[in-house]
C-alpha cells in the first residue's frame, strides 16, 4: 500500500511548472484543482480567514486535538498549499491580484458576479495576464456563455443530480427519484472543467491568450445522462427510474446473491451465451425468446428470474469463482470489501497521509489516473489553514517585514 512517505519520491507529475490559484470551496471546484495538484500543478489554495467551510465538517478521528481539517477537507485538497488572505480587505485584494498575475489558472465557484464585485473579473485580470486561463464552475453557469434564468440560484450536489436528469432515471420504481450516493453532481462537473482547463492551457501555450472556462454543475450531469436525451428524441417516451435494470439492454444491472449483490453486464449477444451456459441455462442461448439483446429485453423478467436462480444461492465469492473473467460481473462492494481487495492495494488506491492533531495516519482514495513516464500522486496531505502563507507571499515578492505588517493588519493570516 502506498504511504504519504513513499510519494515523496514520485517525479513532479506532467503538469509540473503549471500554477493554479484556487478560491474555490466545497466539492466541485476542489475535485477540479485536487485533479490538476495530483499531476503536478502548484495549486495554491486561497482561503478566507476562517478557511474553506468544508474545514469543520468532519468527520475527524478521534484523537485529533487539533481539528484544522478533517476527512472531507483531507480528501480533496491534498497536493496543494494554503494561504489565508481577507478578501474584504483593498490590501487582500491586491495580494490575490499579484497572486493571479504570475498564475496560469485561476478557478473560482462563486456566484456569478462575485469576482465583478470584488474588482476582480476576468476581463480585468486578463489585461495583465492576458494568458490566464480562467475556470469557473457553478450550479447554472456563467452568463457570459449563456445566461441561464437560474443563474443567481445556489446550487448543491443534490441540485444539479435533479435538474440535470439524473435522480428523474435513478430508483427502485417509476415514483422513486433517488439521489446517487457519491456527490457527482460535484465531481462530475469539476472532471468536465478540469477537461476544460487543461484545453484553454494547451491553446493558451500555442497563442498567448487565455480565455474563460465555464461549466455549469447541471449541464454537465445532464451530458452524463446523455441517453434521456435521444431516448426522448427518437420514441417520444420520456425516460424514469427503472430500478436496477436497463431499459435497452438485458440482463444489465444487479442480482441478489446469499450475502448481498452482485453485477451483471451481457451487452452483447456473445456474453449472454457464456453467462446462459455458466448459469446450467444453455437452452436460452438458443431460444428464440432470449438469443438477441432485443429479445431478452421484451422477456426481462423471465431473464432476470434465470439468474436469480443461480446467483441467489450463492455467495459473492462463489459467482465470481464461476463468473469472473468470462463475462462483465462485479459483486457490489462496502467500503470495508474495497479495503481489503488486492485490486485496490496494487493500484494505489488506498492512500495513507498524515493527519495532522492524531496519532495515525488516515487512508484517502488514491490517483485514478495512471501517467506511465510522469504518474500523478498524493505527494503531500491537506494543508494547514495559511500553513504556505509566508512562502508563498516571499515568492511572490513581498518581504518577511510586509509579511509581517499584513499580519498585524490581518490582511493574511
Amino acid at each position: 500500500m502506498q504511504t504519504h512517505a513513499d510519494t515523496q519520491t514520485h517525479p513532479p507529475g506532467a503538469l509540473a511548472g503549471l500554477r493554479v490559484v484556487d478560491l474555490t470551496q466545497m466539492l466541485a471546484g476542489p475535485f477540479c484543482t485536487q485533479v490538476l495538484a495530483d499531476h503536478g500543478a502548484d495549486v495554491i489554495k486561497v482561503e478566507a480567514m476562517t478557511g474553506d467551510g468544508t474545514r469543520i465538517t468532519g468527520p475527524f478521528c478521534d484523537d485529533d486535538t487539533l481539528r484544522d481539517f478533517g476527512g472531507y477537507f483531507q480528501s480533496v485538497n491534498r497536493n496543494k498549499r494554503s494561504i489565508a488572505v481577507d478578501l474584504k480587505s483593498s490590501t487582500g485584494r491586491e495580494i490575490l491580484r499579484k497572486l493571479i498575475d504570475s498564475a496560469d489558472v485561476v478557478v473560482e465557484n462563486f456566484r456569478a458576479g462575485v469576482m465583478e464585485r470584488l474588482g476582480l473579473s476576468y476581463e480585468t485580470l486578463r489585461e495583465t495576464n492576458p494568458r490566464l486561463v480562467y475556470g469557473t464552475v457553478r450550479g447554472f453557469g456563467d452568463p457570459r456563455s449563456g445566461e441561464s434564468p437560474y443563474a443567481q440560484w445556489p446550487a448543491y450536489d443534490v441540485v444539479s443530480q435533479a435538474m440535470g436528469g439524473m435522480m428523474g432515471i435513478t430508483g427502485p420504481d417509476r415514483d422513486t427519484p433517488t439521489k446517487i450516493g457519491p456527490g457527482v453532481g460535484d465531481t462530475i462537473p469539476a472532471l468536465m472543467l478540469c477537461i476544460g482547463i487543461l484545453s484553454a492551457v494547451h491553446r493558451a501555450r500555442d497563442t498567448g491568450q487565455g480565455q474563460f472556462v465555464d461549466v455549469a454543475m447541471t449541464d454537465a450531469v445532464l451530458a452524463m445522462c446523455e441517453r434521456i436525451v435521444y431516448q426522448t428524441s427518437y420514441t417520444g417516451v420520456v425516460p424514469a427510474p427503472e430500478g436496477n435494470r436497463h431499459p435497452l439492454l438485458c440482463p444489465f444491472g444487479l442480482f441478489r446473491s446469499r450475502d448481498g449483490q452482485v453485477s451483471i453486464a451481457c451487452a452483447t449477444d456473445a456474453f449472454w451465451e457464456k453467462l446462459a451456459i455458466a448459469i446450467g441455462r444453455p437452452d436460452m442461448a438458443t431460444d428464440e425468446a432470449f438469443a438477441t439483446n432485443a429479445a431478452r429485453v421484451q422477456h426481462q423478467q423471465q431473464v432476470i428470474d434465470a439468474i436469480e436462480a443461480f446467483t441467489t444461492v450463492r455467495t459473492k465469492e462463489e459467482i465470481a469463482a464461476v463468473l469472473g473473467g468470462k463475462v462483465p460481473f462485479g459483486p457490489v462492494y462496502t467500503a470495508a470489501e474495497i479495503f481489503a481487495d488486492p485490486h485496490y492495494a496494487v493500484r494505489e488506491m488506498l492512500v495513507e497521509v498524515e493527519q495532522p492533531g492524531s496519532a495515525r495516519p488516515v487512508k484517502i482514495a488514491g490517483v485514478p489516473i495512471k501517467l506511465s513516464d510522469t504518474p500523478g500522486a498524493v505527494r503531500r496531505r491537506a494543508p494547514l489553514l495559511g500553513e504556505h502563507t509566508e512562502e508563498i507571499l516571499l515568492a511572490t515578492g513581498y518581504t518577511e517585514r510586509d509579511i509581517k505588517g499584513l499580519r498585524e493588519t490581518k490582511a493574511v493570516r
